[in-house]
């Protein structure tokens, strides 16, 4: 079976919200590292699938000196990293970073080199700056250069659509379905001709999609708790909203259900990063070609997305950083994209030809047409290093929302209150 985007993500996203922000932190702190590795040799490490084969090879081949010895760690890459960190040695010159770890990882910056001394600054405007700004401290110091990005998409069943007398062509979606509330209100008329097809797959799923359309998380830039405030009710009832008009479909993404139900058409639609393209094309065998994408309701967000860093233990970090930004150019972020459909942060990439393919899954649509501008206009939102932990509550009591053991009100108070004593164990006021 093939290793899905999805897949590789999960690893991550279960150690941040898992609370192993807190052993990161402490952790890491303990000594200096030596430099191990000769300067003829560059190391290089990150997971399976988060760079495209012909771009690592040819990138190998482009630097015979230092040589490149790349190591694809399995399993879970934050926790063998940094271990690898804490026993002092044998840490790669070059490494990824997961986008869901990069804020854990920003206090301790003094662990990566900062681009910016290795001459970073006549290329950071070549990436879209929200991402820039994930990887950069409050300081100012940039220690990720991005390989990827997740921007949003809604992906919809055509045929399901059409049969429910919804709008089924992507230019008259973008206009009729623009906010939640038009969405949720197309899957009740939906639900009235097929009650089958649920146009919510997950009310629980979407939550974190909501949250992402917003400037602001659960912690402020001061290190003061804000996750009880108006911008994250108004996510919480949005998902509530999903539930209450019973267009919930109560099926986790990446799932045998969902898979089953991409094909059977009671998973008419889903909003997710330009990854999931490929795990929707995966699962399907008789929808091939009636699928079809339009923007995010209520506005793009990001899910996904990863770095190169250079770690203090580099031999040669003003190489190691010649590298990286060959590897990540806009043409090899291109051909990445082309590989496996890893979505480029470099928006001159979008004009490449390897990007401006129609695709036949999705009618002849162009996917960049809906993904390229949805990347260029994310909000800028400050994740603390604390955020991932901080959310975990408010998603675990949507789900006893979703299963009728709380009323939204009581699961609201008790996130609340967990989180605030999460957030409070992690240093935040």
């Amino acid at each position: 079976m093939e290793l899905s985007r999805r897949t590789l993500l999960a690893g991550g996203f279960a150690a941040v919200l898992g609370g192993t922000v807190v052993g990161c932190s402490s952790g890491m702190d303990a000594g200096t590292t030596t430099k191990t590795n000769p300067a003829t040799e560059l190391a290089l490490w990150c997971w399976p699938g988060g760079l495209g084969k012909s771009v690592l090879d040819e990138t190998i081949a482009h630097f015979p000196d230092p040589k490149i010895k790349y190591s694809e760690i399995g399993g879970d890459f934050k926790q063998k990293l940094i271990t690898t960190f804490n026993g002092g040695t044998s840490i790669p010159d070059i490494t990824g970073l997961k986008g869901e770890d990069i804020a854990s990882m920003l206090p301790q910056a003094e662990r990566f080199v900062d681009l910016k001394t290795v001459g970073a600054d006549s290329i950071l405007g070549d990436y879209v700056e929200w991402k820039v700004k994930q990887a950069t401290t409050l300081d100012g110091k940039v220690i990720g250069l991005p390989i990827d990005i997740g921007p949003t998409a809604l992906y919809y069943r055509e045929d399901v659509f059409t049969k429910g007398g919804l709008p089924a062509d992507p230019a008259k979606v973008a206009e009729q379905l623009k906010t939640w509330d038009d969405f949720f209100a197309a899957g009740v008329e939906l639900k009235k001709s097929n009650p089958k097809a649920l146009i919510v797959w997950d009310a629980t799923d979407l939550y974190d999609i909501v949250v992402g359309q917003g400037t602001e998380r659960y912690v402020s830039k001061d290190n003061t708790f804000i996750g009880d405030q108006d911008h994250i009710r108004k996510a919480w009832d949005t998902v509530v909203k999903a539930m209450t008009l019973k267009i919930d479909g109560k099926t986790a993404s990446g799932s045998p259900d969902w898979n089953a139900g991409l094909d059977q058409g009671t998973v008419p639609a889903h909003v997710g990063a330009a990854w999931v393209a490929l795990d929707i094309k995966n699962a399907v065998k008789t929808s091939v070609g009636k699928w079809r994408l339009a923007p995010t309701p209520s506005g793009p967000a990001n899910f996904g997305g990863s770095f190169l860093t250079i770690t203090k233990n580099a031999a040669d970090p003003a190489k190691a950083f010649e590298v990286i930004k060959y590897m990540l150019n806009p043409d090899n972020q291109a051909k990445a994209f082309a590989d496996a459909q890893i979505f480029p942060a470099t928006p001159a990439a979008y004009d490449k030809p390897q990007l401006k393919v129609a695709d036949p899954f999705f009618g002849g649509q162009v996917p960049i047409d809906v993904f390229g501008p949805a990347a260029k206009a994310i909000p800028v939102a400050y994740e603390a290093p604390a955020d991932g932990a901080v959310a975990q509550p408010f998603k675990d009591e949507l789900k006893t929302v979703q299963s009728g053991a709380k009323t939204s009100d009581a699961a609201w108070t008790s996130a609340v209150s967990k989180a605030k004593a999460i957030a409070k164990r992690q240093g935040v006021q």
